[in-house]
């Protein structure tokens, strides 16, 4: 399929495909793409590409359960949950396009343990 005819719904899936083979090279984003997650914001397509590189123990090796899904004509919200080996975390991510292509993805997940501070108390 020519990527000049991607719906955002294509490319939301594909990018899915994409990182459970591994080929993360061929992600369909945006030379300024930019990912936000709770760890910061990463901007440009060759930053991200070189994070993957330097990381690639811990962005590959998943399968993603895909939740819920909305899309609209240039945004989409998927709820998902990924599992590396025993590892499993649900995440809700927002993504944009532009030019047919991913130009930002935010990512909405847990990261640890919450602060004595931020717990709520027990009723």
């Amino acid at each position: 399929m020519n990527p000049n005819n991607y719906t955002i719904k294509q490319l939301v899936h594909q990018w899915f495909a994409i990182w459970e083979s591994g080929n993360y090279l061929d992600l369909p984003i945006s030379v300024d793409f930019r990912h936000t997650s709770p760890f910061g914001t990463i901007k440009g397509k060759e930053n991200y590409i070189d994070l993957i590189r330097a990381n690639e123990d811990k962005f590959l090796g998943y399968k993603f359960e895909l939740l819920d899904e909305l899309y609209d004509e240039f945004k989409a919200c998927v709820r998902y949950r990924c599992t590396q080996d025993d590892f499993e975390l649900e995440v809700s991510e927002w993504y944009e396009i532009k030019g047919n292509l991913l130009s930002n993805v935010f990512a909405y997940y847990h990261i640890g343990d919450i602060r004595e501070d931020r717990k709520l108390n027990k009723i």
